[in-house]
Parts: structure tokens; C-alpha cells; sequence
């Protein structure tokens, strides 16, 4: 069974940053598209980031592009989104998922508030 557990979310004022981790097991990310999605209450998931090929390539969303850089270390078995430059509308709850697989963490609340 593929666990995923997601933390580092917090309250943030604009401007600011947040580093997001998620611990997969049983799971090589290294194989897998991994992403992060997030979700803004009253609308739904959307996709920021994900990253394949072991790492090596990354895709953002345009909202969020030049502002989150997403990575990952296998032998951690762990995936990142650094989170800079931070909107408002960058509040939600954020969740890691291997691309295409019904996996899912509980997620780590993201609060951009001044």
C-alpha cells in the first residue's frame, strides 16, 4: 500500500516562503511522475507541479511558474516544493500524488494572509 504523508504548510504573510515535503512509502518516485496538487476552498484540486525522469524534468503551472521550484531524492524517497515569493492565492490545501494513481496524503494547509 502506497502511503504519502505531506507537511511544512503553515501561515505565511505575502512574499513569503514555505518548503513542503511528502514522505511516500512503498512507492519508487523515481519511476513516477510525482505531483503536487492543491486545492482552494470551494474549488477544485489543481495540478502546480510535477516532476519525471527521475527528477530531472519539471513541469509548473503558469500561476506559479518562476515561483515554485519542485524536486525530489529518491534514495529519501521524498519529494519537495519550495514555495517563494507567496500570494494569496496560493492559499489551500496541498497535497503530493503519483501522477495517475489514486494515492493520495492527507495534505498541509497552506495560509497566505496578511
Amino acid at each position: 500500500q502506497v502511503h504519502l504523508v505531506e507537511s511544512g504548510g503553515g501561515l505565511v504573510q505575502p512574499g513569503g516562503s514555505l518548503r513542503l515535503s511528502c514522505v511516500v512509502s512503498n512507492l519508487d518516485i523515481g519511476r513516477n511522475t510525482m505531483a503536487w496538487y492543491r486545492q482552494a476552498p470551494g474549488k477544485q484540486r489543481e495540478l502546480v507541479a510535477e516532476v519525471t525522469n527521475w527528477g530531472r524534468r519539471t513541469n509548473y503551472a503558469d500561476s506559479v511558474k518562476g515561483r515554485f521550484t519542485m524536486s525530489l531524492d529518491n534514495t529519501k524517497s521524498t519529494v519537495w516544493l519550495q514555495m517563494d515569493s507567496l500570494k494569496l492565492e496560493d492559499t489551500g490545501v496541498y497535497y503530493c500524488n503519483p501522477k495517475g494513481l489514486d494515492y493520495w496524503g492527507q495534505g498541509t494547509q497552506v495560509t497566505v494572509s496578511s
